[in-house]
């Protein structure tokens, strides 16, 4: 099967100096990249806008816009585009705001012509690579959808299993797991798989409907069986007749209401209220609950032999937490579906985001997932989601920072630290990292100096 089009690449280059963009220009003339400059500030942020380009080379020192200034407003729209702030010398006080502020990079404008290339070949082989791995993902999702279920993690295979195993045989099943899930999900695919899928799906919560109403809804009455019964009405169990009824908290259906339901299951017949006539039906029941019901029926608050009715066979449903491998699947499904609905172009999410994400706790499971990432669909922008998108509860919770972007080293520290990437960068050539960053030989001695002396204290 032949590789997916990766889509092209753009730069934008804004620089005062109309012969640093000529240098740019013909520097990455041969890179296959799109390239778009301008020479003043608030033109080349509109271009930036307008564009919307995949790596920006940023003049730090610009008359109308600080360099500095023009960034921020960069990363806030386009937290995934990759701005590399340009200086005619090197400041480590200011490479470590850019890079606080969000810069990929800091480079002085002696850096050779063929070192700037390498460092855009490495931003362009990123932007293709998270490309391809976006459409992988796409495919991915659909190979890892089951009955409309997203997951390819060991236990969420063994789910797919045993429905897979129950569908044809079941009369009653029980499903058990915590708030958000998808129990009804599963319920639907038990129906689906079912002989009754020709028939409806009905579902019933019982938590949502008053004790005096439930027998009602579930069971139908005749016209003056009591007061308010003006007339006959079909019962959710009897409308369920060829199909499936979704019993879902039935741990919190009352104990009368469960021996009527027993004698449904067992009878496969029903009365409605008020009505000596019993009518014969074919069902399948899916009961769910996040309750623990053996601990209810050890405690009464359960009938026994309903819950060995509902539980010959059981589907227990994992937690998030317990499937993190999932977390990347849902994500791409959920940012597709809410692109769809909100009819926004949404490409995925920044790595600090998928990181915030990851280290999250969800205790309300994919519901929670969903909320999270509606809210962000619907904040957003641009075409990535940023933490700055995502709910402020999670940034409460404790960020989990994306260390290129983020960690934030004392100025000393993070000045040794940058002229080893450089050095490293340029084959440990000493004169020519000095060359770059703008400094004098033995300020660069001085510095990897005092380097290796601390590392012989350890």
């Amino acid at each position: 099967m032949p590789n997916p089009p990766v889509l092209s690449t753009s730069l934008v280059a804004i620089d005062e100096d109309p012969a640093s963009l000529r240098l740019v220009q013909e520097a990455l003339d041969q890179e296959d990249l799109e390239i778009f400059v301008s020479t003043d500030a608030v033109e080349g942020l509109e271009l930036v806008f307008r564009k919307r380009p995949h790596i920006v080379l940023l003049d730090l020192n610009m008359p109308k816009l600080s360099g500095m200034g023009l960034l921020q407003r960069i990363v806030a729209v386009l937290p995934a585009t990759a701005v590399i702030l340009i200086a005619g010398h090197y400041s480590p006080e200011s490479a470590v705001e850019g890079i606080k502020q969000g810069a990929t990079d800091f480079l002085t404008k002696t850096v050779p012509p063929h070192k700037l290339r390498e460092r855009i070949r490495q931003i362009v082989a990123e932007v293709r690579g998270r490309q391809r791995a976006s459409q992988l993902e796409h495919k991915l999702v659909e190979l890892s959808s089951f009955q409309g279920i997203i997951g390819r993690s060991a236990k969420m295979l063994e789910v797919f299993a045993r429905i897979r195993r129950i569908a044809p045989h079941f009369r009653t099943v029980l499903i058990t797991g915590e708030t958000g899930t998808g129990k009804e999900l599963v319920a639907k695919a038990l129906h689906n798989l079912s002989p009754g899928c020709l028939g409806p799906f009905v579902a019933c919560n019982c938590s949502a409907i008053v004790e005096t109403l439930l027998e009602s809804e579930l069971f139908g009455h005749v016209r003056g069986a009591f007061t308010g019964a003006l007339q006959d009405k079909i019962g959710l169990l009897e409308y369920a007749h060829g199909g499936t009824l979704l019993l879902d908290e039935v741990g919190d259906m009352p104990l009368a209401t469960q021996s009527r339901l027993l004698r449904v299951l067992q009878n496969q017949e029903i009365q409605r209220v008020g009505s000596p006539i019993p009518h014969k039906i074919d069902i399948r029941v899916a009961a769910a609950t996040h309750r623990d019901l053996r601990a209810m029926v050890a405690a009464r608050e359960f009938r026994q032999d309903l819950f060995y009715r509902l539980s010959m066979v059981e589907i227990r449903l994992p937690r998030l937490a317990e499937r993190t491998e999932d977390l990347p699947l849902l994500e791409r499904y959920l940012l597709e579906h809410f692109s769809a609905e909100y009819k926004k172009t949404i490409r995925g999410l920044t790595a600090r985001a998928q990181a915030l994400l990851a280290a999250y706790p969800w205790r309300g499971n994919v519901r929670e997932l969903e909320n999270v990432l509606g809210h962000a669909c619907m904040m957003t922008s641009g075409e990535i989601i940023d933490v700055t998108d995502l709910p402020s509860h999670l940034l409460e919770h404790g960020p989990a920072p994306s260390p290129a972007r983020d960690e934030i080293l004392p100025l000393v520290e993070f000045e040794r630290s940058y002229v080893r990437r450089v050095l490293i960068s340029l084959d440990g050539n000493k004169v020519r990292a000095a060359e770059a960053l703008g400094i004098s030989r033995s300020k660069l001695y001085s510095l990897l100096a005092e380097k290796e002396s601390k590392k012989d204290l350890r």
